[in-house]
Order: C-alpha cells, then sequence, then structure tokens
C-alpha cells in the first residue's frame, strides 16, 4: 500500500486539495451578476479562511491591459538574471510609438528613461507604448509564454506580437487568462513564489501604485494596502485585486466578455457591476467596518 501511494505521489505531483466553497457569498454574488448583459467569470479566494467562490472560473476571458501583470513576470526575469537593470537607463526611439494617449509617447526620439519608470508607466498608468516595449525587453511574447507554461499556467498566454498566437489574438486580443489562473498568478506574487523573495515583493509593490482606482478598488478604504490591475476594451472590462485587509485578506478575479454595454462612462454595466461586487465583499469580509464609499 505505501508503495502505491508513493508512486501515485510520484506520477501526480501537482494534484491538490481543492478549497472549499464559501456558499453563503457564492450565493449572494450568483444573486448579484444574474441577469448581467454579457459572459462574466469570477474567483475569489479568502485568504484567512481559504474558501473561495467560482462563477465559470476556468473559462478563457481576454486579459486586455491585465497580461501587463505576465508582462511584469518576463522582465522581472531578465533582471535577476541580470540581462537587465532596474535602473538602467533607456533610450527611447519614434519606432516604439503606439497611438492612444500614454505619456511615453508624447517622449521626443532619443530622450533617456530609466527601466524602473517604463515599469511604472506599464502598471500605474498602463502605458501600451511603454508595455509592449517592456514585452520585447522580456524576450517577446513567447519568452513570456514560456515562464507562464513553466509555473503550471495552461491558459494565460500573450498573444499579441507573438508567432503562432494569431488565431488566438483575433479572439482575445492582447492576451487571455481565466478568473482562477489570474487569482493564482496574483496569490503567488503575494505568497511570494514568483522566483526570489525580492522579486515577488518588487512585483507587489508596482502592482500596488494604481492610477485607475475608481473601479473595485474604490470600494476598499484608502488606508488599505491594494495590489490591483485592470483592463479593458469595448465590450470587455476586468479587474485583478489582492486586498490586504488585516482582518481577512482576499482576491478578487473578475472578468467579462461579449458587453452589451461598450459605453466608456462610469455607469458602464461591468464597471457598475465590478463595484458592487467589490463593496459587497469588503463588506462581508469586514462586518464591522463603519466605512461607506464615496461612490454610494
Amino acid at each position: 500500500m505505501k508503495q502505491k501511494i508513493l508512486l501515485l505521489c510520484l506520477l501526480f505531483p501537482l494534484i491538490v486539495v481543492a478549497q472549499p466553497t464559501d456558499k453563503k457569498l457564492q450565493q449572494q454574488i450568483e444573486n448579484l451578476v444574474q441577469g448581467f448583459n454579457g459572459d462574466i467569470g469570477i474567483y475569489i479566494h479568502d485568504l484567512k479562511h481559504n474558501k473561495i467562490v467560482a462563477i465559470n472560473a476556468d473559462t478563457i476571458f481576454p486579459t486586455a491591459s491585465i497580461v501587463k501583470v505576465s508582462i511584469l513576470m518576463g522582465i522581472m526575469e531578465k533582471i535577476e538574471k541580470n540581462a537587465l537593470q532596474y535602473h538602467q537607463q533607456l533610450t527611447y526611439k519614434d519606432s516604439l510609438y503606439y497611438a492612444g494617449e500614454d505619456i511615453l509617447g508624447s517622449f521626443k526620439d532619443g530622450e533617456k528613461i530609466e527601466l524602473s519608470k517604463v515599469m511604472m508607466l506599464m502598471l500605474t498608468t498602463s502605458d501600451n507604448t511603454a508595455s509592449l516595449w517592456l514585452q520585447a525587453l522580456a524576450g517577446g511574447g513567447a519568452r513570456v509564454n514560456e515562464i507562464l507554461d513553466s509555473i503550471g499556467f495552461k491558459a494565460t498566454r500573450v498573444n499579441s506580437r507573438t508567432p503562432g498566437r494569431e488565431a488566438n489574438r483575433n479572439s482575445y486580443g492582447w492576451g487571455q487568462t481565466t478568473p482562477r489562473e489570474m487569482e493564482t498568478l496574483m496569490e503567488k506574487i503575494v505568497n511570494k513564489d514568483i522566483s526570489s523573495v525580492t522579486i515577488s515583493e518588487k512585483m507587489l509593490r508596482l502592482l500596488g501604485r494604481q492610477y485607475w482606482d475608481e473601479e473595485a478598488m474604490s470600494e476598499v478604504p484608502p488606508g488599505i494596502f491594494i495590489a490591483d490591475k485592470n483592463g479593458a476594451v469595448d465590450d470587455s472590462r476586468s479587474e485583478i485585486m489582492y486586498v490586504n485587509s488585516k482582518k481577512n485578506p482576499y482576491i478578487l478575479s473578475v472578468f467579462t466578455k461579449n458587453n452589451k454595454d461598450e459605453s466608456w462612462n462610469h455607469t458602464n454595466e461591468a464597471w457598475t457591476l465590478t463595484r458592487k461586487l467589490s463593496a459587497l465583499l469588503w463588506k462581508y469580509y469586514n462586518p464591522h467596518s463603519n466605512w461607506v464609499s464615496p461612490t454610494h
């Protein structure tokens, strides 16, 4: 019998015990999202009690700008191997320009900027010119995907400017993931399981500097540390958020696609639902909190 157990452990090293579902919260969230005019996927992990909520958690969704968390991994690998230096000077070229309202795209050809500031622009302001530059510096989408695959991610991928991913790009855009995998990636960063402890901690700090804070983040008191990245295109609005509440830390991963409401105002249906979802979670995990969101 012991030999059989040992053999099973060798053959299936990735088998883990599934976390129990928080049935009460699951029902509340199912009621909240009922009637949403689009496809929605949610994965929530209560880090204190190790309970989850899952709705379409393994369905593939577009990442939009959330792909930048994966690109960050690729850059940090280069930094850890001393192929890049966090504060090294880079030279901006006009050929890097990506049309839009990005800060980096307003630079003149030949201007200098530190790698660390390009990373800040990618994550904090979601600068696409900075992000595509960093994707190239990381070794391209193919290298980022190799890293993702090496740590067990099968659905999360960079598609844009990545050979062999053209069909996926047509379907999902720049990148793709599932709510469960993106939550797992954020949790690995939180638990310092991405490469070295130093690298994981730096990634968490970088993700804690978010300019776009008017959706899920707006429903959490400003004194609470949050690591966050959101993404949006016309018919898809999504967000991954780690909330380091002292009483009950948790991670929310919410993705949408095929949304009927493609508007870009504050009342967009997916953004409104994201705020309601975040508010529900904060109150559920912090029932004695007297804080009231200014959006209400």
